[in-house]
Order: C-alpha cells, then structure tokens, then sequence
C-alpha cells in the first residue's frame, strides 16, 4: 500500500511537527497564560454537554 520511502517521509514529517508545535508552545506559553485563563472551565462545560447529549441518546433509545 505505501512504499518504504513514503513511511520514512511520514515518519519524520511528524516528528518535524510535533518539535516545531512545542517550539511554537513554548514561545507562547507566557500570552497563553495571560489571556486564556480559566479555559479549562470552557473544556469541562463542552465535555459535560456532550455528556449529557449521548446520556439523552441511551436514556431514550430503551
């Protein structure tokens, strides 16, 4: 399905990406830091809502 050469190029185009992203990160960590504190609260609403959506899906499917 794919060539040996395709695998070595995906492989290390991940790796490149995955180094650029946490260069990227930490260069940002400080304005990340200062403007969105508290987004973990966000996180955990839009968790719970999908939650309660699929607990709506199986409580109405019996």
């Amino acid at each position: 399905m794919f060539t040996t050469g395709q695998w070595i190029f995906a492989a290390l185009f991940f790796i490149a990406f995955v180094i650029a992203m946490v260069i990227a990160y930490g260069k940002d960590k400080v304005l990340h830091n200062q403007f969105y504190k508290g987004n973990y609260k966000i996180l955990l609403g839009f968790l719970g809502f999908i939650l309660l959506l699929f607990l709506i899906k199986v409580f109405f499917k019996r």
